[in-house]
């Protein structure tokens, strides 16, 4: 599926709008504490201090089981998988990013959970397993009676609203890591290559 070129737009797109303004929304999430390694101090760079406390709080915390992690990861990967121009969505840490979100953005908790459990009510119906368990078959399938809105049977219409969002966050998640930027081709603050004082400037100062 070439789907790269639409997702670029989708990921700039929900990033410069959506995201950045939920993320000046003063709402905290409620989420188990566990332990995490601190924030690296280049990470801290050009930060206030309570936007550092702030990450570090939302760093040190988890949302997702590992059940919903990996279902996560899974339609990470369907969403943006590896090709030959860079890696796959979990490759990037797109899951990560996502738990990250749900955590500083608390409205995407509840229909990221419910949209989770409904995809593995679907899948236990139909394969009778979860999701993340069937084949990679199996998991095209029911996605593919998700993935696009105006073709999905009505009884499909929460799965569309799950996906829709899983889509947006994945594709935001992708084109803002180092991987997604590169697939890009994005080169601004990138500094130049210093490789010495030209050869003619040495020669006509005599050190060539």
């Amino acid at each position: 599926m070439k789907r790269r070129e639409s997702l670029k737009a989708i990921g700039l797109g929900a990033l410069s709008t959506g995201l950045l303004l939920e993320g000046c929304q003063p709402e905290t999430a409620k989420v188990k504490v566990a332990d995490q390694p601190a924030l690296a101090a280049a990470d801290h760079a050009g930060r206030e201090p309570f936007e550092v406390a702030r990450n570090k709080e939302l760093e040190a915390a988890t949302f997702f089981t590992p059940h919903e992690m990996a279902t996560i990861t899974v339609l990470a990967d369907i969403i943006i998988p590896k090709d030959e121009h860079s890696g796959s969505a979990s490759d990037a840490k797109v899951p990560e990013f996502i738990e990250f979100i749900v955590k500083d953005m608390p409205d995407h908790q509840v229909p990221m959970r419910g949209g989770l459990r409904w995809l593995d009510l679907q899948s236990l119906n139909r394969f009778q397993q979860p999701f993340v368990a069937c084949a990679t078959p199996q998991q095209l399938e029911l996605i593919t009676d998700i993935a696009y809105p105006t073709k999905a049977r009505r009884e499909m219409l929460p799965g569309v609203a799950f996906f829709n969002r899983m889509r947006n966050l994945t594709a935001s998640g992708f084109f803002t890591s180092k991987m997604g930027i590169a697939d890009i081709g994005y080169v601004g603050n990138v500094p130049n290559q210093w490789t010495g004082v030209p050869p003619d400037v040495l020669r006509q100062y005599g050190f060539a």
